[in-house]
């Protein structure tokens, strides 16, 4: 069967794609969990909200982590607004260790939104002695060497910031179908070497879960305050940290870090809705970014039903891409690879739901609005 120019591009489009999934694969940044303990001063930060069911965990990671670092280490907890009972389970751990201090939120203030003004307010509280910050969600969990490999690797790297991704676990249907595209995107669209140096903006890849920043480049670029308006802020923050002169990118987490970032479609849902109108600009590019990833990893598989072998070849290419990132990041193979034109579709409405629910103005997230505070200005 002949194949259309809509088939030869999307499968041309694949084929760079692996192509450049195999150059990342070469290059990737990883922490190297049997360095030589960093002697420095970390601030470790986590803002919380309604965490109950992880922050516990997270921060018993975090201490055995702290205990491998050769220099002092502070865990600062903030919450912010809880209506569970986290204050309380922070506070026993505290009681047991005196590296951990909670702090309690201000009200939100006009033109901020929720996380970069925790992050701010633990940034401000950090000691003046730390040189390093490592901000941390409350839903990953640490291995014992996470902190002195990422600092290590923050400094061996010559980096001003790193966000090592955590593996993802993913358990049910929707989280084992989209899930693993977080990792996927950015080995498959970005050369890193070149992201890490250069300050375009649209060469940047960052993730909040695990990041971890020089205290001097933070504060050059402005911190958080400088992202107080951007729903994904640990991207906006690198490319703050890149306009400032300075160096970032992500590396390969998933052996010093795990996260289960939604358990189950209608969190997974919400989770995206909130953000992912951000994501790509405008609503047009986000049109340009929904058509290519069709073009690219839907038409091909498409086309391959019906016998064309050029469409045959760009599904291949694509199931070996993410096969490949699968493998590197820990992540599930056989069969979900398989089924990722289902992946793609998948994201692509999720994408149109976040529009559609902006829209209307019905975002929310953990019982907040969220909206863009520029739009009020």
């Amino acid at each position: 069967m002949s194949s259309g120019p809509a088939v030869r591009a999307g499968t041309a489009l694949s084929l760079g794609s692996l192509a450049l999934v195999l150059r990342n694969l070469r290059t990737l940044r990883v922490p190297d969990e049997e360095g030589t303990p960093t002697r420095e001063h970390v601030a470790v930060l986590l803002p919380v909200r309604d965490e109950a069911h992880v922050v516990v965990a997270c921060l018993r990671s975090l201490l055995r982590s702290a205990d491998r670092c050769a220099g002092p280490v502070d865990v600062l907890v903030l919450d912010d607004g809880s209506t569970d009972a986290t204050a309380d389970l922070v506070r026993s751990v505290a009681a047991t260790d005196p590296r951990v201090t909670l702090l309690t939120g201000a009200p939100l203030p006009q033109g901020w939104l929720g996380k970069p003004w925790a992050c701010h307010q633990l940034a401000e509280a950090a000691p003046e002695q730390a040189s390093v910050l490592v901000l941390v969600d409350a839903d990953v969990t640490v291995a014992a060497t996470c902190l002195p490999a990422t600092v290590g690797l923050l400094r061996s790297a010559r980096l001003d910031l790193v966000c090592p991704y955590p593996r993802q676990l993913a358990v049910t249907w929707s989280e084992r179908l989209v899930q693993p595209l977080l990792q996927w995107s950015w080995m498959s669209t970005l050369p890193l070497r070149l992201a890490e140096r250069s300050p375009r903006p649209s060469l940047g890849a960052a993730n909040g879960q695990l990041l971890c920043v020089d205290a001097a480049a933070y504060r050059r670029a402005g911190g958080h305050a400088a992202v107080r308006h951007e729903v994904l802020e640990d991207i906006a923050l690198l490319r703050a940290v890149k306009a400032s002169g300075g160096r970032g990118v992500v590396a390969d987490g998933s052996s010093v870090a795990t996260c289960r970032m939604y358990d189950g479609w209608p969190a997974l849902r919400d989770g995206y809705a909130k953000s992912l109108w951000s994501a790509f600009g405008s609503g047009p590019g986000a049109a340009v970014v929904a058509g290519g990833l069709a073009l690219a990893y839907v038409v091909p598989p498409a086309a391959a039903l019906r016998g064309s072998r050029t469409g045959l070849l760009g599904y291949l290419a694509a199931v070996a891409g993410r096969a490949l990132v699968a493998r590197r990041t820990r992540g599930r193979t056989t069969p979900d690879v398989w089924l990722h034109p289902l992946s793609v579709l998948l994201l692509d409405g999720l994408l149109i739901d976040s529009f559609r629910r902006r829209a209307r103005g019905d975002l929310r997230w953990k019982g907040r609005p969220v909206t863009d505070p520029r739009s009020a200005r």
